[in-house]
């Protein structure tokens, strides 16, 4: 169950303040090159286990697809990163997710600073019924930004190449923009944070193939400064976007979800180990 209160919790150091910490373990994942891992991960939504034992490292600063057939837990994987599983009733989780060092699940950690540190942009565009300004500028000034916050509306707004598209009608509702516009806007609010790790649940599912265009090239922008992980059902951009694939499928016996096979997305795609996920690249089922 989310915890409400953030008393006594223990916010996460960054790498640098780890070095010099006695509270917490010195395993510092960036340096061995990966951003954020999983071990023996089990998600159950009451007694159906939904993901199992999922082992899987993420590099640092690198596009990870999540790919699979419908129901085999991609996303509920990807919300295990950040914790977002928590606000599902009856959703609990076994084993860790390794990220700078600490087990995020400790319950000690502040699920907050989790969601904080490993944004996440949903499947549909959610702007919030505010300005463009104020939608940018909102999570910073809940998290306590003190700095100019002009200067970091525009900061975000230009890493999500938005800038120029809105840059003299900030003070109109977000809700004005295009399908692709708002969810860039809402990218460029997860970017406002200064997160590590960008989450990606289908956002390109619900746009046209010009703004779908749009996301993938901005994708490859971000990860010069961002590790992202994206869910997609689309083969192609899975193939165009990421450098690494996860192809998840259903345990015949118990219908979880479970990890058939982690690389490359050359190799998964051109010259996979297992015959399923052959199977599945090419059509033959899913």
């Amino acid at each position: 169950m989310l915890r409400t209160s953030v008393q006594n919790k223990i916010n996460f150091p960054n790498v640098l303040e780890m070095v010099s910490s006695e509270t917490l373990p010195l395993e510092i994942e960036h340096d061995a090159g990966y951003a954020i891992q999983s071990k023996d991960l089990r998600v159950y939504y009451g007694d159906f286990l939904a993901v199992k034992d999922i082992n899987l490292k993420i590099k640092y600063q690198k596009i990870t697809a999540i790919i699979g057939s419908s129901g085999c837990g991609k996303s509920t994987m990807l919300r295990a990163f950040n914790r977002m599983n928590e606000l599902v009733p009856n959703a609990r989780v076994t084993g860790e997710v390794i990220f700078s060092g600490v087990n995020i699940y400790e319950d000690s950690i502040d699920p907050v600073e989790v969601r904080k540190r490993i944004g996440m942009v949903f499947q549909k565009p959610n702007p919030f019924p505010k300005s463009i300004y104020e939608n940018v500028a909102w999570g910073a000034k809940i998290n306590g930004f003190q700095g100019n916050m002009d200067t970091l509306v525009e900061k975000s707004l230009r890493r999500a190449v938005l800038w120029d598209e809105v840059k003299d009608k900030l003070d109109q509702s977000g809700l004005s923009l295009s399908g692709g516009q708002q969810q860039r806007l809402c990218i460029a609010r997860t970017i406002a944070v200064e997160p590590e790790i960008i989450l990606m649940d289908e956002p390109a599912s619900a746009l046209d193939p010009i703004a779908t265009l749009r996301i993938e090239e901005l994708m490859h922008e971000l990860a010069k400064e961002y590790t992202i992980i994206i869910v997609t059902h689309n083969m192609q951009q899975a193939a165009r976007v990421s450098d690494y694939t996860a192809f998840f499928s259903l345990e015949d016996e118990s219908r979880s979800g479970v990890l058939v096979e982690y690389g490359e997305t050359q190799k998964i795609f051109t010259n996979p180990d297992n015959q399923v996920t052959e199977d599945y690249i090419t059509g033959r089922f899913g």
